[in-house]
């Protein structure tokens, strides 16, 4: 019954999941037939070694039209502001304390986008983007890059569009997960459902989010998800509930945090596992379950079983490993890291655990010496 029922998961998986496996889709450079204003807002907390790069990039864009940056310094103590303050024509932000309910990313960027659309001199001079750019602190930008995101947004007729950036992928560690990190990220929101405006699916990836002004004034702003930790999805189901949206990959944009160590992905992973379980032992059990029986029966049923089961174990186990192949692809990294898909997934499983022991013993989620006890959905 086991090896039945991870057949039909796999076969569900591979076939009629929004082929979530795929490696795409990504953007090519374009330009914009028209170009119209776009504020960029940068959240940026204890950002010392990213800032320079990031916003040299956001300031270097090839763009037509008129971009300003604006960077929300959230109560560094290591010197971002000074960083980055030696940078022409960026405009820096000193936020305010986080009132109660707000995370904190989405408090800085809230701050900062009052800022981009408030008036400046004078009566006369206000500032009036169509789009708004939101992008992280530690991401840098190929000079092509906003305008191709808006060229998108508009030949598509587009509220939203938005990109996994690509991440780094030098260290053993990153090597060993990272790929995997976006493969699930595609499982649980496949990018063809995603971007279909008649699916319910909703998902995006922070790094780098592209909206419309009104489309943002529509859902009533930041606000309206202001107590998410796992924002940009939150923000995407807000955006996708009467407007359209993009989800793709970028070859435009790349990640320079590094995470040089297992103990790095573990805690990146742990800091929001739970969360996107709902704070649910219930939903931890399911998941887990879920999770046992997709990738870490088959190999198990392989090696230490006779007759059907071990055919069926082989052949989840081969599917499985092909389907994570064009990630592993993207990523320029060796094909012999697929069979060992099982023992990654095992990885994130106990990091996934672990959020939830860290949770109920009182730590809550905690991201750049900021506690969340008991955060937003």
């Amino acid at each position: 019954m086991l090896a039945g029922l991870m057949l039909a998961a796999w076969a569900y998986l591979l076939l009629l999941h929004g082929t979530f496996w795929q490696s795409g889709p990504e953007l090519r450079p374009m330009l914009p037939a028209n170009a119209p204003p776009v504020a960029v807002i940068v959240p940026a907390r204890d950002e010392a070694e990213t800032i320079a790069a990031s916003t040299a990039s956001l300031l270097a864009q090839d763009y037509p039209g008129t971009i300003a940056v604006v960077l929300v310094d959230d109560a560094s103590t290591d010197g971002t502001a000074d960083i980055a303050g030696r940078l022409p024509g960026l405009t820096i932000v000193q936020g305010s304390p986080r009132p109660a309910g707000w995370a904190g990313k989405l408090w800085a960027l809230s701050q900062g986008i009052v800022f981009a659309l408030s008036p400046r001199a004078g009566p006369g001079d206000r500032a009036d983007p169509e789009f708004i750019l939101l992008t992280d602190a530690d991401i840098t930008h190929d000079p092509r890059h906003i305008a191709t995101l808006v060229a998108h947004a508009d030949r598509h007729g587009l509220d939203m569009v938005s990109e996994m950036v690509a991440l780094n992928c030098v260290s053993l560690a990153e090597r060993a997960l990272i790929p995997a990190f976006v493969y699930f990220f595609q499982m649980l929101y496949p990018f063809a459902r995603v971007n279909d405006p008649l699916s319910a699916v909703a998902g995006a990836a922070g790094g780098t989010i592209l909206i419309r002004r009104r489309a943002l004034d529509r859902i009533g702003g930041i606000a309206a998800i202001q107590g998410a930790l796992i924002d940009d999805c939150a923000l995407a189901a807000k955006v996708k509930a009467g407007g359209r949206i993009w989800l793709g990959h970028s070859g435009l944009a790349r990640s320079i945090r590094p995470y040089p160590h297992f103990a790095d992905i573990w805690r990146m992973i742990a800091r929001s596992a739970y969360v996107q379980l709902r704070l649910s032992p219930v939903r931890l059990l399911l998941s887990t379950l879920g999770l046992a029986l997709i990738f870490l029966l088959p190999p198990w049923l392989a090696l230490s079983t006779t007759g059907y089961p071990q055919i069926a174990g082989a052949l989840a186990w081969a599917g499985m490993a092909a389907s994570f192949l064009p990630t592993l692809a993207r990523y320029r990294q060796p094909f012999w890291w697929a069979p060992l898909l099982p023992a990654i997934a095992l990885f994130y499983m106990a990091a996934t655990i672990g959020s939830a022991i860290d949770h109920h013993r009182g730590r809550g989620v905690v991201w750049k010496n900021r506690s969340y006890e008991r955060p937003g959905a």
